[in-house]
């Protein structure tokens, strides 16, 4: 049996009403054994809110921003360890109990999930590949990779940076100053509807300018406009 408040669950959404009850389901499980489910919607103009109100312990709305969300999320959660999850992910039922054990376990201070994406083009294969190997050659993590932390050292970090874009990159910086994450192998799986809507070759090349963009120190805020 999970203690209760060990692990909190703070997903961020806008508009996910075809893709967050599948994930909400899969969590229900750990919910019932103390794992709690935060959720925080940017202003849907969806059903995301009236799907998902029975199946997480708190619902709250924010302004629209995906670090603004986490931070608002955080700060109503009540567990030690946060587990920040994007609304299109798909997770095994068993991810909740990994994350406690592994941290348990490490004295880690934070981690990640391998990934997956959820498409079938053989390109989506390297991708996801080189993902994976990069992350665990640099110790910097993405959000669709499932980051999770302590909450002291979260707090004491500040969150996010209020920024509109490569949040998940700054406080993965950040968090490497103290332990390099620790990496649970199975793959959490995450949307490929961006590589398959906009052309796989050119949403690889866009990811590469932004972030070596960001590296040289660009404004978060017109790499945000580039990316959408």
């Amino acid at each position: 049996m999970i203690r209760n408040t060990v692990l909190s669950v703070v997903i961020p959404c806008l508009n996910e009403a075809e893709t967050i009850i599948q994930l909400l389901e899969t969590l229900q499980d750990a919910r019932a054994e103390g794992v709690e489910l935060v959720l925080v919607d940017g202003e849907s103009i969806d059903d995301t809110v009236a799907l998902a109100t029975p199946l997480v312990d708190k619902l709250i709305g924010s302004a629209a921003g995906r670090a603004q969300q986490m931070n608002v999320g955080a700060q109503a959660a009540a567990g030690e360890i946060l587990w920040f999850l994007h609304a299109d992910s798909v997770i095994r039922a068993e991810f909740p109990r990994q994350i406690i054990s592994v941290m348990a376990a490490s004295g880690s201070d934070w981690g990640r999930f391998n990934i997956r994406l959820s498409g079938r083009h053989p390109m989506l294969r390297v991708i996801e590949f080189m993902m994976n190997w990069r992350s665990r050659l640099s110790g910097i993590a993405t959000g669709d990779q499932g980051i999770f932390v302590r909450r002291e050292l979260f707090v004491r970090l500040g969150g996010f940076p209020a920024i509109p874009l490569m949040e998940d990159i700054a406080i993965s910086k950040r968090l490497k100053r103290y332990s390099r994450p620790q990496v649970i192998d199975r793959c959490l799986i995450t949307s490929s509807r961006r590589w398959e809507q906009s052309g796989i070759i050119s949403t690889v090349l866009l990811m590469w300018r932004l972030r070596w963009a960001y590296f040289f120190g660009a404004d978060p805020a017109r790499l945000a406009q580039r990316y959408r």
